[in-house]
């Protein structure tokens, strides 16, 4: 049953009680080996054993008493409309680089023919060349050979659905990408929240139509007063600078933003892949970024204006003091170990979800951090990791929490 509330996160371990996921599909097997870098992908996914693996994650969830929403459904809700359908699939196609007059309309005339699931299914699949032999190509651009088998790439990190946009208290940011290719995902949140009828009129602190790149793998969400963001790989500090604006002088009622400058490298492509939070005083972290991190805190200033200044402390003593604890206890990814820490990290070590306070859903490969959880008094559910790690995401990339209870 749908709850009251449209967007409600407060934090990153209150009980989650509704969540945003997308099962992967045929998207994956359209990541071909010699354009496996036009997507963001290292490697090749075997479809059947990653929905197995998607399916184990939303079972969890469900069985947790936890609403699990599905993108395709949403958007096949909002594109029953037709006038909502049109002006989708121009805006999709556009996006898309589908620029020619020909191609948009033998694109649209394939999809007259599908149900508002299957067109959805379809646009996140990708069209290749071959869907289209029927048409007689009109334009250069269409007749010049080219070895690319796609005239619409696929989306294959769809199913990492942390990033296209962040739910931060009752309203929500919806992300520029960083890469060029992934910014047809956030087109989905734009029409989400703005058509959907359980989640229009959301305060935006951030839209797509903004320039500067920010993720949500990037943000979290620590309490009812503070939001930290990092800048990475795939975030800059001009997009944290809007986002913090925009919070700060909202009623949200947050009163900082932490900023988490970590070193801009694949490794560590967004914060919650070197630290997450798994109950109220405790954190999964690897080791090796608390040397290299630097932080700052904006608050509110005079005039709307805002303040920023850096914490010249360690970690520990940063989230004792934003977070008013008397201890905060960092949990190492690898439990100590250097080389289990780099691999396990690699591997999403750090990257879990928190379902409650205290209780968390990990990888099953990363045995060695996942018992250090368990020694750490963390409750810990595995799910199988053959395939869908391999998009070097975990459990938190692939969940966006849409309700969370207040701790």
């Amino acid at each position: 049953m749908p709850l009251d509330e449209s967007i409600s996160v407060y934090s990153e371990i209150g009980k989650l009680k509704s969540v945003l996921l997308h099962c992967p599909g045929a998207e994956v097997e359209n990541i071909v080996p010699n354009h496996v870098r036009r997507p963001t992908f290292d490697e090749i996914l075997f479809l059947d054993q990653a929905r197995r693996e998607h399916n184990q994650f939303a079972d969890i969830l469900q069985s947790e008493g936890v609403e699990v929403l599905y993108l395709t459904g949403l958007m096949a809700e909002i594109l029953n409309d037709p006038t909502v359908k049109e002006e989708f699939l121009n805006d999709f196609l556009i996006e898309g680089n589908i620029v020619s007059q020909s191609l948009q309309e033998a694109i649209k005339e394939i999809f007259s023919t599908y149900s508002p699931e299957e067109l959805v299914l379809k646009c996140i699949a990708g069209i290749r060349k071959e869907d289209l032999n029927h048409i007689i190509p009109k334009s250069l651009g269409e007749m010049v050979k080219n070895p690319y088998p796609f005239f619409l790439d696929p989306i294959p990190d769809l199913y990492f659905q942390r990033d296209p946009f962040a739910s931060i208290g009752k309203g929500i940011s919806i992300n520029v990408m960083s890469n060029e290719t992934r910014n047809r995902e956030t087109i989905f949140a734009k029409y989400i929240f703005n058509y959907h009828p359980r989640f229009k009129n959301i305060a935006k602190w951030y839209d797509r139509d903004k320039i500067h790149p920010i993720e949500g793998g990037d943000i979290l969400v620590l309490s009812n007063k503070v939001v930290v963001i990092g800048i990475s790989e795939r975030t800059s500090p001009m997009a944290v600078e809007i986002v913090a604006q925009n919070l700060l002088n909202s009623e949200a009622g947050f009163d900082s933003v932490l900023v988490f400058d970590i070193p801009k490298t694949r490794a560590y492509m967004h914060l919650d892949t070197v630290v997450t939070m798994t109950d109220y005083d405790k954190f999964i972290i690897y080791p090796g970024i608390e040397e290299s991190l630097n932080v700052y805190c904006i608050t509110k200033g005079k005039n709307n204006e805002l303040n920023i200044k850096y914490e010249n402390m360690n970690l520990t003593s940063i989230l004792k003091k934003y977070l008013n604890l008397y201890s905060v206890n960092l949990i190492k990814c690898g439990d100590g170990d250097s080389v289990a820490a780099s691999r396990e990290q690699r591997s999403c070590g750090c990257n879990v979800l928190a379902v409650s306070p205290g209780k968390v859903i990990c990888y099953d490969r990363n045995k060695i951090t996942n018992n250090a959880l368990r020694k750490n008094n963390i409750e810990v559910m595995e799910i199988e990791s053959y395939e869908l790690s391999r998009g070097r995401g975990g459990p938190r990339c692939m969940s966006m929490p849409i309700i969370r209870e207040k701790i």
